[in-house]
C-alpha cells in the first residue's frame, strides 16, 4: 500500500455520526462523509488516538488538541482523519480532516485514471 498526503476538509454526514463517546468529551466519528463530492463510508476503525498540547496561556495543563482515526473504507482504503478541536483561523471552522489516503497500487492505478488533470 502507498500512503499518500492529502489534508482536506471533510464534512461529515451528521446522521450517520458515532455518538457513544460524545458523553466521554471525544467528537462523534461520522460513517459516512463528502470528499470532492463523493460520498466515502467507514466500514472499520482501525486505530484511534489523541495528540495533546500545552496551554496557550501558561497553565501547566495538557489539552486534547486534536482526535485521530485510522479507518478502513468501503472501497478498500484506509484513510488517516483527524478532529480538529481548535480550528485555527483561516481553517473556515472546519473541523473535520482528511489528512491521508493509503490505497493498494491497483486501486490508486484506478483512482488515478478517473482524475482529470488540467
Amino acid at each position: 500500500m502507498r500512503e499518500r498526503f492529502v489534508d482536506e476538509s471533510i464534512v461529515p454526514l451528521t446522521a450517520t455520526s458515532d455518538t457513544s463517546r460524545m458523553a466521554a468529551g471525544e467528537p462523534g466519528l461520522p460513517r459516512e462523509f463528502l470528499w470532492r463530492g463523493r460520498t466515502i463510508e467507514v466500514a472499520a476503525v482501525l486505530r484511534a488516538w489523541r495528540q495533546t498540547g500545552k496551554c496557550r496561556h501558561g497553565s501547566p495543563e495538557l489539552y486534547v488538541r486534536k482526535h485521530w482515526f485510522d479507518v478502513a473504507t468501503t472501497s478498500n482504503s484506509t484513510m488517516r482523519i483527524y478532529f480538529d478541536r481548535q480550528p485555527r483561523r483561516g481553517r473556515k471552522g472546519a473541523r473535520w480532516w482528511l489528512f491521508s489516503i493509503s490505497e493498494s497500487e491497483e486501486g490508486q492505478r484506478s483512482a488515478d485514471e478517473g482524475t482529470c488533470t488540467p
